[in-house]
């Protein structure tokens, strides 16, 4: 009899973290620091423009933010604004994340991602564009 309450209690704490690591998701950007980026752009679409990234301490501090959860290619059914940012790592990889939301893609596999950073790597995007467009800095455009 205490086997078998054993075995249930055993199955219900996998059952439990199980879920527990489906609804809070991972950072898979956490431990990324600015050194460890040689390069970085941005391609937004629309308009269809690219920027390059020259200081990466805000984009790294956008990255350490993202949340992912399951993964999910229904994104390719949305539309709206897309931002591709493409990394070069020091290690010479090169890393490609695309923040749709609700969606993140990471080197082509989409995930379900929390809103807000995903939104916000959004909005850095765009203040770099508005900011290359017209020759100000528009900090506050998000």
């Amino acid at each position: 009899m205490k086997k078998k309450g054993l075995i249930t209690v055993t199955v219900c704490l996998i059952v439990i973290g199980i879920a527990v690591s489906a609804v809070s998701g991972r950072k898979p950007y956490k431990n990324l620091e600015a050194s460890d980026i040689v390069s970085a752009a941005v391609h937004l679409i629309p308009p269809d423009k690219t920027i390059q990234i020259t200081e990466m301490e805000e984009l790294v501090s956008y990255l350490n933010e993202v949340v992912i959860y399951n993964e999910d290619d229904s994104y390719r059914e949305s539309c709206g604004q897309a931002v591709i940012f493409t990394l070069t790592m020091a290690d010479g990889s090169r890393e490609e994340i695309m923040a749709y939301n609700p969606f993140i893609v990471i080197n082509g596999t989409g995930y379900k991602t929390k809103y807000e950073p995903c939104q916000k790597l959004n909005g850095y995007a765009n203040k770099l564009w508005k900011s290359q467009a017209d020759g100000t800095d528009k900090s506050d455009c998000y």
